[in-house]
Parts: C-alpha cells; sequence; structure tokens
C-alpha cells in the first residue's frame, strides 16, 4: 500500500539515505595513483573561497546547508581543529571538495565529497574517496566511518558510495524550505526539481 504525504508550498522532500562502514576496504590503488588532479589540505579555510567552491560542486544538486549558516556558525565548523576541508585540484583550477569530520570521538563522518559537474565520471569522486579512507585509516582504534547523501544528488550517490564499501542503514525523509525561493541558490538551478 502507497502513502501519499502533501509537502508545503515552498518546501522541497528528499529521501536521505545514510549509510556507514565499521571495516575499511584495502586501499585503492589505482585511484590513489593518479597524477593528473592532486589533493591539498585547507586550514581554516576562508569562508567566501569554501561557499564559492561549495556551490561550484553542489548548486546543481541544491546543496545549500553549508550556504545557509551564518559566518560565526560556518566558522565554528571548518575551523575546528577536528574537521579537515581538502580541496581537489587540477593543473588549472579547483574541481572538487572533500570535508571530513573528526569531532565525535570513535567516527569519522564523509561531511562533503563531491565534484564539479564536467568531470562527474572521471574518476576524481573516486579519488578522493581513496585519499579519504587513507585518512580514516590514520585514525587510533576501530572507527565508524559514515556519510548520507539524498535523491537531490546525483542519482548514482548510493551506488558510488556502496562500491566504495559503505552499507545502507538507515532512510528519512527530509522537508525543508526550498533554497531557490529564499534567495540561497538560483531559481534555474536543479530543473528536475520543479519549484512549487
Amino acid at each position: 500500500m502507497s502513502e501519499f504525504l502533501d509537502i508545503p508550498i515552498g518546501t522541497i522532500a528528499t529521501v536521505v539515505t545514510t549509510l556507514e562502514m565499521r571495516a575499511l576496504p584495502p586501499p585503492d590503488e589505482p585511484a590513489l595513483a593518479r597524477r593528473d588532479v592532486e589533493m591539498r589540505r585547507v586550514e581554516r579555510p576562508d569562508l567566501a573561497w569554501y561557499r564559492a567552491l561549495f556551490r561550484a560542486v553542489g548548486e546543481r544538486w541544491l546543496w545549500f546547508s553549508r550556504l545557509r549558516l551564518e559566518d560565526d556558525a560556518l566558522a565554528a565548523i571548518l575551523h575546528d581543529p577536528a574537521v579537515e576541508v581538502y580541496a581537489l585540484q587540477d593543473k588549472e583550477r579547483e574541481i572538487g571538495l572533500l570535508e571530513l569530520d573528526f569531532r565525535d570521538a570513535g567516527a569519522v563522518e564523509l561531511a562533503f565529497l563531491g565534484v564539479v559537474p564536467e568531470i562527474i565520471g572521471s574518476g576524481a569522486g573516486r579519488f578522493l574517496m581513496a585519499q579519504a579512507m587513507e585518512r580514516v585509516r590514520r585514525q587510533d582504534g576501530p572507527v565508524r566511518f559514515w556519510v548520507h547523501t539524498c535523491t537531490l544528488d546525483h542519482p548514482r550517490a548510493v551506488e558510488f558510495y556502496v562500491r566504495a564499501g559503505f552499507t545502507p542503514i538507515r532512510r528519512q525523509v527530509e522537508i525543508t524550505a526550498d533554497p531557490r525561493l529564499d534567495g540561497t541558490l538560483p531559481r534555474d538551478c536543479a530543473p528536475g526539481v520543479p519549484l512549487i
């Protein structure tokens, strides 16, 4: 039996999937061997820089959570010594974002991982994931490595995480104000998600 729930006008609904791994797979040597891209840690990132890269990677997928944060709230996260921010670069520009959150003892959250739309499918995301796992591998003792993604993200996001070794453990529905209606994101982004 199906159930239909009304979503208030001006909001969007998405199914959020939480995934985790309790043991890391062996290193992805082919991904780690790439030399056409490199990952650079950004200590205490400038907020404008971070938001610009966050938009470049996530605007297509309606990434908005970090864009709605006030400067002090965003800085409290990004400047925390237990949060690591990385930029993926090719020879010309920054093309990806990785954010790892080590603030919860015994767990590491893959807070954000993504690449700019024009390089999706190039293996750059696999490179970022392999690099993320190398950083998690350095932790002492058992670690829960987890991530959540949603139906607004790339259609193969869950598949990507499962291939990397994550196991889906929970699904939830999230309803939030549409970020295109309050100016957080442009009205014309994510054309596959109608404005209502």
